[in-house]
């Protein structure tokens, strides 16, 4: 029995594949190796004699099924951990997207008027300098900061008012004085003047 080596290569060509792709009617290996030309493999390929072979199955079914549970936390223990915490999800990575995060929020509040650029800039130093751990602590201490210059400014505003009060009272003693003083002397030159006479 001939090897059919000629045969399988032309086969191939023909075929357009793999030599191993082709599959050579092994019951009529006799008629095969007949055929020495590409014409003649033709035509065994059009009565039957030379098939090509279907395409293998490479289902990735398995492997969705198993990315879907990790989605979901599964098959990721320290089991099944190759590199450092920080090759996996580098540190570098989270700083970038917690600074965008607070940057925009800072941009935000900026634009709607909730905070002035003065404090917009204390802010933007301070999130720089790792103040702030997230979104809701910088919420809470701009929150914070809003209330406690509101007191401030009313503490002030009282203050002022006082001072004020105080300086009207005071004006009004002065005056008072200021006019007794006066009668006081108008008083005594009148005294003066009749024992003069």
């Amino acid at each position: 029995m001939s090897s059919l080596k000629l045969q399988k290569r032309l086969a191939a060509s023909v075929l357009k594949c793999g030599r191993e792709k082709g599959w050579l009617d092994p019951n009529e290996s006799s008629e095969i190796s007949n055929a020495n030309s590409r014409q003649n493999i033709k035509k065994l390929i059009k009565d039957g004699l030379i098939i090509k072979k279907p395409q293998t199955v490479h289902s990735r079914a398995r492997c969705r099924k198993l990315k879907e549970a990790k989605r979901v936390g599964r098959h990721t223990g320290t089991g099944k951990r190759k590199g450092t915490a920080n090759a996996r999800m580098p540190e570098k990575v989270i700083w970038m997207r917690r600074m965008r995060v607070l940057r925009r929020l800072l941009k935000k509040y900026r634009e709607d008027k909730k905070i002035d650029k003065h404090m917009y800039h204390a802010l933007y130093l301070q999130s720089k300098g790792n103040i702030f751990k997230n979104k809701r602590v910088l919420m809470e201490h701009i929150h914070k900061k809003k209330a406690e210059g509101l007191r401030l400014k009313a503490l002030q505003e009282q203050a002022e008012a006082r001072r004020a009060r105080t300086k009207a009272a005071h004006e009004r003693k002065l005056a008072r004085s200021a006019q007794k003083h006066a009668e006081m002397f108008a008083h005594i030159e009148d005294n003066n003047q009749d024992e003069e006479s």
